[in-house]
C-alpha cells in the first residue's frame, strides 16, 4: 500500500473519534449545540475562529450549503470557537481513554512522531490543514497524539479537494464515484450531506454521459481510471510529511498506531456503512 495512504487508514480512526463517540457528542451539547451537525461544523472549523456559513461549506466542500447554514452562525450565538476546541480537546480525550485504557503506553512515542509529521507538513493553500498545525500541543499525549491525527488528516483532506477541484468533479459527484468505488454507500453520503434525490440524480446523469458510471450506478473502465488518478494524486500530495519523517520513523509510527486505530474500529464506534470511507478491520 501506498504509505501515504497506509498511514490514512491509521491516523484517520484516531481522529474520527471527535464526530462518533457519546463523549464528542457530550461535549459539544454542553456547549449549548442544537444537534450533531452544529456541533460538527462548528467544532470542526473552530481552528479558523468564527467562519460563516460560506467559508465553512467551501472549506468542507462535501457538504450542500443548507446543511453547514443550518449550524452556522447560529452556533457563535452560542459558543466560541476557543470554547469549541477546548471542547473536541475534552471529548477526544475521554473517548480515547475509554477505547484505549492500557493502551495509552504508546501514545508518548505515537504523540512525538505523529507530531512532527504533523509540523513539517507543507500547508499551503490547505486552509483547514494549516489552521490545525497552528494550534498549540496539547499536554497531554493521547490529546495532542490525536491533534496531530486532525492536523495530517485535513492535510490529505484539503489535498484531496484539490485533486477534485483539479478535475472539475463537484461535491455531488465527488460522493456519487465514492459510492460507486464501493468506499461508502451513497444514500448514507446523499442524506448525511443534505443532497436531494433530483440533484443527486443530476450528478449520477452527468457522470454516465461522461463515461465515468454505468447505468447501473458503477464504475466504468474510465470511472475506475479517473478514481485512482484522483487517490493517487492525493497521496502523492500526502506524502511530504512521511518523506521528511523518514521511512524509519514512519514504520515505526505505524506499528505503534495499528493497535490504537484497531481500538477504535474493532469498538464499533466507527458506524457502517460511514462517509468516511473506512471499514472495520482494514487500519494497517
Amino acid at each position: 500500500m501506498n504509505p501515504a495512504r497506509r498511514m490514512w487508514t491509521l491516523f484517520e480512526p484516531i481522529h474520527v473519534v471527535t464526530y462518533f463517540t457519546p463523549e464528542a457528542r457530550a461535549t459539544a451539547d454542553a456547549l449549548g449545540m442544537r444537534g450533531f451537525w452544529m456541533g460538527y461544523a462548528a467544532q470542526r472549523v473552530a481552528p479558523l475562529g468564527a467562519a460563516s456559513a460560506a467559508i465553512t461549506t467551501a472549506a468542507f466542500f462535501g457538504f450542500h450549503p443548507d446543511r453547514i447554514g443550518r449550524a452556522l452562525p447560529d452556533a457563535w450565538t452560542l459558543t466560541t470557537p476557543a470554547a469549541a476546541l477546548a471542547a473536541r480537546l475534552a471529548g477526544a480525550d475521554a473517548a480515547l481513554r475509554r477505547l484505549w485504557g492500557a493502551g495509552r503506553a504508546a501514545a508518548p512515542e505515537a504523540a512525538d512522531l505523529a507530531w512532527q509529521a504533523a509540523a513539517v507538513a507543507d500547508c499551503a493553500g490547505r486552509v483547514l490543514g494549516a489552521a490545525n498545525q497552528a494550534l498549540p500541543r496539547p499536554d497531554q499525549p493521547h490529546v495532542a497524539l490525536w491533534q496531530a491525527a486532525t492536523t495530517l488528516r485535513e492535510h490529505r483532506g484539503d489535498g484531496h479537494v484539490a485533486a477534485l477541484v483539479a478535475r472539475g468533479i463537484t461535491p455531488v459527484q465527488s460522493h456519487l464515484i465514492k459510492a460507486a468505488a464501493g468506499e461508502s454507500d451513497g444514500e448514507v453520503l446523499r442524506t448525511g450531506r443534505k443532497f436531494d434525490e433530483a440533484t443527486w440524480a443530476e450528478g449520477a446523469a452527468t457522470l454516465r454521459t461522461d463515461g465515468v458510471l454505468t447505468a447501473e450506478g458503477r464504475l466504468t473502465a474510465a470511472g475506475r481510471r479517473l478514481h485512482s488518478e484522483i487517490e493517487d494524486a492525493t497521496d502523492a500530495a500526502a506524502a511530504a510529511p512521511w518523506r521528511v519523517l523518514g521511512e524509519g520513523a514512519t514504520n515505526r509510527l505505524a506499528c505503534l498506531l495499528g493497535p490504537l486505530a484497531a481500538a477504535v474500529l474493532e469498538s464499533g464506534t466507527l458506524p457502517q456503512p460511514n462517509p468516511v470511507g473506512l471499514v472495520t478491520g482494514r487500519a494497517g
